[in-house]
């Protein structure tokens, strides 16, 4: 059986790796030169199983009035009328309940643990080289309600066997001790040991080289212009080089995979949430961070790569605008500066922003469409990495059942 996935991100990736594992033929298309040139580039470079959680949360509408006038808020929306905007963000809003914010999260939770087993085989056969840390993520709290609302979150925690520890002032210091100029600033922090980092990037151009040795084969510098439909039923995408005809497909473009599936009739509740990064040098090991920080105030992660650090943070809804305002990398630079100030030297950071492809409730949207042949594996906002091998574990073990297992609490039935 031939697969054909449409996109070579972090998602798309690794769809066509274990896919190819079980056994099927498969093509990927993508418009860039090699895979993880997009979204994908220059994210967090965390693998956080723990920190998985949606954004829509109790209490969030609240705090998004509040992050409207102050400079470094975590969320950031530009004035629109977008009727795209307006439909995501109220499903968003609904979201926000405690009992869906349970769900949501316990979702999530399942499919980065799935990663988690997925990915420890996958180096233990192969050895990848990306710069990657098993050190953990620790949260930290600059604020005393961040601690009790934490509570919630470790409950959930506890339930899907994610470890967890909550540590005090000093006990956060011990764990990384660069964060000594924040000592009369945090309150406590939750470290999450499980937890991985790394450079994407770098994972997925080694990831690449496997799956061609496997016999993907991925075809590059192609444009995507529509999906060939007759009597519900995929015959074959059109591209810059013409049709490529395929038994299954696989959407898996992001933020990029609405426009092309709403021709089908296929509405997919993803909103392109722009994510913006700074790299930088270290310049002094003693200050520098040894893995990653989550920063809750901010929503701002620090994470650490052999002699890199990567700063990622900032939600704006802005649509598809590419552009890098100051005003923007501001916070990161804020942040860094903040947590580590002797650690890095800014007048050598490296700035980049991304789509990060969000759905209202958190959760990617994996599974069969309407269109007996047409499966998504898109809509992991800030978290790709985090699920993505078990996203594609997944998916391919829905494709291989051929409909015997289906999976409506993670495809898009769950909108109906």
């Amino acid at each position: 059986m031939k697969i054909v996935v449409l996109g070579s991100g972090v998602i798309g990736l690794t769809s066509a790796w274990y896919l190819s594992q079980a056994g099927f033929e498969v093509t990927v298309i993508d418009r860039q030169s090699r895979s993880a040139e997009e979204t994908s580039f220059a994210n967090a470079g965390q693998i956080s199983y723990g920190y998985s959680s949606p954004w829509a949360a109790p209490g969030i509408p609240t705090k998004a009035l509040k992050w409207l006038f102050e400079q470094h808020a975590p969320l950031k929306i530009k004035p629109s009328l977008s009727p795209e905007l307006i439909h995501w963000a109220s499903q968003m809003l609904l979201n926000c309940q405690l009992g869906h914010y349970k769900t949501n999260k316990a979702r999530m939770l399942t499919i980065a643990n799935r990663t988690r087993d997925c990915l420890a085989q996958l180096n233990r056969q192969y050895q990848l080289q990306y710069q990657g840390r098993r050190q953990g993520t620790l949260q930290i709290f600059r604020h005393h309600n961040q601690l009790r609302s934490v509570e919630k979150d470790m409950a959930l925690l506890s339930e899907s066997g994610t470890q967890f520890q909550l540590l005090d002032r000093q006990q956060c210091l011990q764990q990384e001790p660069g964060l000594a100029n924040m000592r009369g600033s945090l309150v406590g922090g939750l470290y999450l040991p499980d937890d991985e980092t790394g450079d994407c990037y770098l994972f997925c151009q080694q990831l690449q080289a496997l799956a061609e040795q496997a016999g993907v084969k991925f075809l590059f510098d192609t444009d995507i212009d529509a999906l060939e439909v007759k009597k519900q039923h995929i015959k074959s995408v059109s591209t810059s080089q013409g049709a490529i005809a395929g038994d299954r497909f696989v959407v898996a473009l992001g933020s990029y995979s609405k426009s092309l599936l709403a021709p089908l009739g296929i509405e997919l509740p993803i909103y392109p949430v722009k994510g913006y990064s700074l790299t930088l040098p270290v310049v002094d090991q003693q200050h520098a961070p040894t893995s990653t920080i989550m920063d809750e105030t901010y929503k701002v992660a620090v994470t650490r790569f052999d002699e890199r650090i990567r700063v990622a943070g900032t939600a704006e809804l802005a649509g598809f605008d590419p552009q890098l305002p100051d005003k923007r990398l501001a916070t990161l630079n804020h942040v860094v500066s903040n947590l580590f100030p002797k650690g890095t030297d800014l007048t050598q950071a490296e700035y980049w922003t991304g789509f990060r492809p969000m759905t209202p409730d958190g959760t990617p949207i994996i599974g069969k469409t309407s269109i007996h042949n047409l499966y998504t594996n898109t809509g992991h906002g800030t978290l790709g990495w985090t699920m993505a091998c078990g996203s594609a574990d997944i998916l391919t073990e829905l494709i291989a059942s051929d409909g015997s297992i289906e999976l409506p609490d993670l495809s898009l039935a769950r909108y109906d």
